[in-house]
C-alpha cells in the first residue's frame, strides 16, 4: 500500500528540507511513502478565494484515482492524539485503500467539495503553520504512528 503527502505549490526551505527528507526514510521503512507536489502555478493567484480553491480542488481532482483514500489536513478537522493517530492509521490500512493520501491544501486552505470527498478531515494544530513546517511535522507524526504501532521506543507516554 501506497501512503502519499500531497501539497499544492512546492515552496521549499533547506532549514527543514533534511528533516522532511530524514522521516520520509524512516517512514519507509515501514510503508512505501512519497511526497506529491501539486503544481498550482498556473492557477491566477488574483482570483477571488473561492474561485481559486475551486481551481486548485479541480488540480487535485484530477490526480485522485477512484480507489485512493483521502485524508485532508485542515485546521479545523478533527484533532488526535499521537497515540489516537496510530489507531486511526491501523484502522485506515486494514481498510485496504490503494493508496492512502494525506493532503495539504493551498493558501488558502481546501475547498469545501474536497473535505467533502475526503474520508477524514484532521488537524496538527489550532496554530496555522507553514507548507513546508506542516510537511515536516506530518511527517515526524506519520513516523512515530508507525513506531507506536510496532511498539518501539520512540514515543514516550
Amino acid at each position: 500500500m501506497q501512503i502519499e503527502l500531497w501539497s499544492l505549490g512546492k515552496e521549499s526551505s533547506k532549514l527543514l528540507e533534511a528533516g522532511i527528507e530524514e522521516y520520509t526514510k524512516r517512514i519507509n521503512r515501514y510503508h512505501s511513502f512519497k511526497l506529491v507536489y501539486i503544481d498550482n502555478t498556473k492557477v491566477p493567484k488574483n482570483l477571488p478565494k473561492e474561485q481559486l480553491m475551486d481551481k486548485e480542488a479541480d488540480l487535485i481532482f484530477a490526480k485522485l484515482a477512484e480507489k485512493d483514500l483521502l485524508i485532508s489536513l485542515d485546521e479545523r478537522g478533527k484533532q488526535f492524539t499521537s497515540v489516537n493517530f496510530a489507531k486511526k492509521m491501523e484502522h485506515i490500512m486494514n481498510l485496504s485503500p490503494s493508496k492512502i493520501i494525506f493532503l495539504i491544501g493551498g493558501s488558502f486552505g481546501i475547498a469545501q467539495k474536497v473535505k467533502e470527498k475526503s474520508h477524514l478531515v484532521m488537524t496538527l494544530s489550532d496554530f496555522t503553520f507553514p507548507h513546508q513546517l506542516v510537511r515536516l511535522l506530518f511527517t515526524e507524526q506519520l513516523y512515530r504512528a508507525f513506531t507506536i504501532l510496532k511498539n518501539e521506543k520512540y514515543h514516550h507516554e
